[in-house]
């Protein structure tokens, strides 16, 4: 409805451009608002109030050379001016019942666009380090992410999904440490387990797996492991000190070769694990894209040459230091340690840059919150490279509070203590997860409620918006056990009976819905569809109650039945975007 408004107002500016009553160079977005007021119109454009002064002319004077230079439209009723040179228009019946007829030809495609044609994104998102199970806090990264990429993928964009696996670095020496210690006390070994081990009952599991496959054969007795090494947190040393220490210690008993077996058994395990889960969440990638290839590629090493020759490097205590702040960042970041060795913020320059270079139009990383501080460090680095940072959008998550029988739930990744996603999928179910996830900006904190996920009433949102769809399913199980008729083509050509205001306000509905699907996708805020058919369930369930479908008069029938079938069309669209089944019966 809106596209086709815009077309009018863009023929009606390109007329009195032709006729030189308004200068050819004139140009301006043509924004087209739903009316606050029903008296106001249905829909309502501000562009002779933006133009006016381009055009040397007061805006109601410009407000009335567009009205009389619109072409005429079946759609619209009437057009007036308002205020200083707001454009109203009042559109007719018909304009809005034809809705119907576009939801049945489009049919799962009603909603989508071509917007983002011929445009690349990439979204990466979740990329949690493989050193255990996916908790619930991942939960709402992956569904956020899911539903942008598929709202993206219905404007139009060709949408790549991605997911970091972070398996190079510290955390994965601790995990492959932690996995080597567990199984030496599966070998018989006694020891205090480190305080900043990970210390997640999924560790055992790893273990069974390498015991079965080598035996006892990274057996090592527990003195030879500890002695020498600097004390503990709980013995007044340093946990992170005791860790290093731990992992070097492994190295030298195992060796490399049986070193690497044990932290490719966790590795794989783990990322196995978290492919699985998200797969059983509807959460599938086009690509895997492993952290450990950018070293072996030589990729790190050829970006940190790149900012060297660029002269955005400097060398500082022994370490490489980039320039960050001169490209805005709060102050400078290491990229090569004293010892050599690359830092994390290496990697992910070199891995933003490999996105660059694979030609995406737009890039798009889905970041937990506390990841806040190192969007400007990577903007920095990319510009310095030489590449638009604006192709870049960073969206961060704020983590979600799970909160059972009203109280919150306490999590931690390292002590094990956590719920995970696979747990909360196994209680409440995808479908609550999905939707119950994006039902907030991305950027606010969100309580999820797991007694209201798991309830079967109109408070839950989710239910309620699944059983607009299972009702209109269960009357047209009603019309067959009537042994009454529905005849689609009858009933298009009968919606102009559509004229109870519960009618009207459904029709307005359906009308909005590709409007939101695509604000939704451009904005990457899927709570907006979420939003929308929460309402069109109520607009439903209203007229539900207070209409009867199954009437004698056939044409009327037909008619309501056509409405409500497009309903439960555009119901199944929604959800099928937020990853959410539309069930048949509840």
């Amino acid at each position: 409805m809106k596209r086709h408004l815009q077309e009018l107002v863009a023929t009606a500016l390109a007329a009195l451009q032709d006729d030189e009553r308004l200068p050819k160079e004139t140009a301006c977005d043509i924004r087209i608002e739903n009316s606050r007021d029903p008296r106001h119109g249905d829909y309502a454009c501000n562009i002779a109030l933006t133009l006016a002064k381009k055009a040397g002319r007061k805006p109601r004077e410009l407000a009335e050379a567009l009205v009389a230079a619109l072409p005429p439209s079946t759609r619209v009723a009437k057009v007036e001016i308002a205020g200083p040179g707001f454009i109203n228009f009042f559109m007719t019946p018909a304009a809005f019942q034809n809705v119907v007829k576009e939801v049945f030809e489009a049919g799962e495609a009603y909603g989508h666009s071509t917007i983002g044609a011929d445009k690349r994104v990439q979204v990466e998102f979740v990329s949690a380090n493989p050193t255990g199970p996916l908790h619930v806090g991942h939960g709402r990264g992956a569904a956020y992410g899911a539903a942008v990429a598929d709202l993206l993928a219905a404007a139009g964009f060709q949408v790549h999904r991605e997911y970091y696996v972070n398996d190079a670095g510290r955390q994965m020496d601790i995990l492959a440490t932690s996995i080597w210690l567990r199984y030496l006390e599966r070998c018989g070994e006694r020891f205090d387990f480190p305080s900043n081990g990970y210390q997640g009952d999924y560790i055992y599991d790893i273990v069974e797996e390498l015991h079965q496959q080598f035996g006892s054969r990274f057996c090592r007795d527990a003195e030879a492991v500890f002695t020498g090494l600097p004390p503990d947190e709980p013995a007044g040393g340093d946990k992170e000190r005791h860790i290093d220490a731990l992992i070097q210690r492994a190295r030298e008993l195992l060796g490399e070769e049986a070193y690497g077996r044990i932290f490719g058994a966790g590795l794989d395990h783990i990322v196995e694990d978290i492919r699985r889960d998200l797969e059983e969440f509807g959460v599938v990638y086009e690509e895997w894209f492993s952290e450990r290839s950018l070293t072996a590629s030589g990729a790190v090493g050829k970006v940190v040459d790149r900012l060297r020759e660029a002269g955005h490097l400097y060398e500082k205590e022994g370490a490489l230091w980039f320039r960050s702040s001169a490209f805005g960042d709060e102050k400078d970041r290491v990229v090569v340690r004293e010892n050599g060795q690359p830092t994390y913020f290496a990697s992910d320059i070199a891995y933003h840059a490999d996105k660059m270079e694979r030609g995406f139009d737009r890039v798009i990383d889905i970041w937990g919150a506390d990841h806040h501080g190192y969007v400007p460090r990577i903007r920095a680095a990319l510009e310095a490279l030489g590449y638009d940072s604006d192709r870049l959008d960073v969206l961060l998550v704020q983590f979600a509070n799970l909160y059972r029988n009203g109280e919150r739930v306490q999590m931690s990744t390292r002590s094990g203590s956590f719920v995970t996603l696979r747990e909360l999928r196994e209680e409440v179910g995808n479908d609550a997860a999905r939707f119950f996830y994006v039902m907030r900006k991305c950027e606010q904190h969100m309580d999820f409620d797991l007694e209201l996920a798991k309830s079967q009433s109109n408070d839950n949102p989710v239910y309620y918006v699944q059983y607009a769809h299972a009702r209109v399913c269960s009357v047209m199980r009603q019309l067959e056990e009537k042994q009454l008729s529905y005849d689609r083509i009858a009933g298009l050509d009968q919606l102009h009976l559509l004229t109870e205001p519960h009618e009207e306000r459904l029709l307005r509905d359906l009308a909005r819905y590709p409007e939101v699907v695509e604000t939704a996708a451009l904005n990457h805020e899927p709570h907006l569809l979420t939003h929308y058919l929460r309402e069109l369930a109520t607009d439903f369930h209203t007229y539900y109650n207070a209409h009867q479908f199954l009437v004698e008069s056939a044409g009327l029938r037909d008619a309501r039945l056509s409405l409500i079938l497009a309903v439960r069309q555009v119901i199944a669209n929604g959800l099928e975007l937020l990853g959410v089944s539309a069930p048949e019966s509840m």
